[in-house]
């Protein structure tokens, strides 16, 4: 018999194929591809096919967004299309968690299937949404589908929002669900909401071992796993590793994951006699009618939100060189400061380009160029930390490029398996030199608060997103412990807020830093 396993994941709520820079755009992905796609190799199969969604779908993208603030729209507004495919089980994702546990129990309760997570446990000690394993049969044949997600969340989340919630290490849990497994069933697929540390040839790191990631220990440190399913990275993965496939379908649907079990009674007991995994490109298809008709007054409520007018730009404040905006600072950049700085009362400010595509501010700002040059739910958090703290950060900040050939490039380090532009952070407030020609850790060589050298042993405090505020990007000078104020509004908001108080801003900078080789 073959068995299909077809899995998407972190599709982060692009429903249609756009990214939401223009009106009518029709990119190669999209969860209306992923429907077309995955019909399409239904029809073609011959054995039994599962289909899986492995977690990071709510929260994402302006869509989705739009939808968690909206009046008239509800979270089963997104999970009406998950059903409309016929997901057969899901797993948590972390950004599941982003917009607070009532908005991520309304979307688990409109699922039509259940959601798998064995490791994140509730206070008596049950999984969060009471399975962490699901057992299918296909005639004489059982399978097991057991659920994980990456055990560090609590990295990133506001502790209110995961209040009473206990994360254990994935291998930990899959080795301690293993034996029950293999009793209960013929093949265990384990779906895991995270990916690989290490390099998937060498074995060599590729990050800090931290448990963010444990998809290479997974397969050569648990017996018994006879496919995995992996996510979280936005890589691209379809391999076999250890004997075991494995698959990693990229981000908004570019991807529907395919792994292929063939069972086969042996000795008695029916097993995995051989696999493949690849991936398709759901570029190829076209849009699901199902599921566009779904979501079309949705789409329409979106694009008009998305061109009303917030304010206007006196000057140019458009990024068209990502890579020069890091180095030389950017009005867009300094914008985003003196909002951060504005909403929370701290005169010290952190904050990243985080990606490549966007555009920053044309002369007209509307609601489109906020949410697509700011892409996370980010709320803002006031650190309380020592001179040195902000001194070791800027250092952390200058690992993110090198010198070659005389000219300052992005660190390949930070671009593989997928590219860390949200890691690299500016700050407005102090002033300082990075020369990049120096030793990590060395690269600071001038750092002034108020015109004066900043004290090392001076407690400051600096206002920067949730994320980098708890420590995410493995800046561990920041934590939870020295959070001192917090917002919880959304930064898309308080960007908005901030226009309607100025609805008229300068595109202007300071050069309160500088990088020199």
């Amino acid at each position: 018999m073959e068995i299909k396993l077809l899995a998407t994941s972190d599709m982060h709520g692009y429903i249609l194929p756009t990214n939401y820079g223009e009106r009518n755009m029709n990119l190669p992905f999209g969860t209306a591809k992923v429907a077309s796609t995955i019909k399409h190799i239904k029809k073609e199969a011959n054995g039994p096919v599962v289909t899986i969604d492995n977690g990071d779908f709510i929260q994402g993208s302006p869509l989705s967004y739009f939808v968690n603030k909206s009046e008239k729209y509800r979270v089963n507004d997104l999970t009406q299309v998950i059903n409309a495919i016929g997901y057969d089980l899901g797993v948590l994702g972390n950004h599941e968690f982003n917009y607070g546990m009532d908005y991520l129990k309304q979307a688990v309760s409109s699922y039509q299937h259940n959601i798998l997570c064995a490791n994140i446990l509730k206070e008596d000690g049950t999984p969060i949404f009471d399975k962490a394993y699901e057992i299918k049969a296909f005639g004489d044949v059982k399978v097991a589908f057991l659920g994980v997600t990456t055990q560090y969340i609590p990295n990133w989340e506001q502790p209110a929002t995961i209040k009473g919630l206990t994360f254990k290490g994935v291998v930990e849990t899959v080795k301690e669900y293993m034996p029950l497994l293999k009793k209960e069933a013929d093949v265990v697929v384990v779906v895991y909401h995270g990916g690989f540390e290490r390099d998937l040839q060498t074995g060599e790191p590729t990050e800090l071992i931290t448990g963010e990631n444990e998809g290479y220990a997974l397969v050569h440190e648990v017996e018994g796993i006879d496919a995995l399913i992996t996510g979280h990275q936005h890589r691209v993965i379809a391999q076999e590793l250890n004997g075991v496939p494995v698959v990693q379908p990229g981000q908004r649907g570019e991807y529907v994951g395919e792994i292929s079990l063939q069972v086969e009674k042996v000795n008695g007991k029916y097993i995995v006699t051989s696999s493949s995994a690849k991936l398709h490109p759901t570029g190829e298809f076209s849009t699901d009618d199902e599921i566009m008709q779904l979501v079309h007054e949705l789409q329409v409520d979106v694009e008009e939100w998305l061109d009303q007018p917030a304010g206007k730009v006196v000057g140019d404040m458009t990024i068209t060189n990502p890579h020069e905006a890091r180095l030389k600072e950017h009005p867009y950049i300094e914008f985003i400061q003196r909002v951060q700085m504005d909403a929370t009362g701290a005169d010290i400010s952190g904050t990243a380009l985080f990606n490549n595509e966007g555009r920053g501010f044309n002369p007209i700002i509307t609601m489109r160029d906020i949410i697509t040059n700011y892409i996370y739910p980010n709320t803002l958090a006031v650190v309380r930390m020592s001179g040195q703290d902000l001194k070791d950060a800027i250092e952390q900040t200058a690992q993110y490029f090198i010198v070659e050939d005389g000219e300052i490039k992005f660190n390949p380090v930070y671009m593989l398996p997928k590219p860390q532009y949200y890691n690299y952070d500016m700050f407005e407030g102090v002033e300082y030199t990075i020369n990049f020609s120096k030793p990590l850790g060395s690269r600071v060589v001038e750092l002034c608060y108020k015109g004066e050298p900043l004290n090392m042993d001076a407690t400051i405090d600096v206002v920067t997103n949730q994320y980098r505020a708890v420590g995410g990007g493995n800046y561990t000078m920041y934590g939870p412990e020295k959070i001192v104020k917090e917002v919880q509004i959304d930064m898309t908001e308080l960007i908005a807020d901030y226009l309607k108080k100025y609805p008229t801003i300068e595109a202007t900078v300071n050069h309160n830093y500088k990088v020199t080789l």
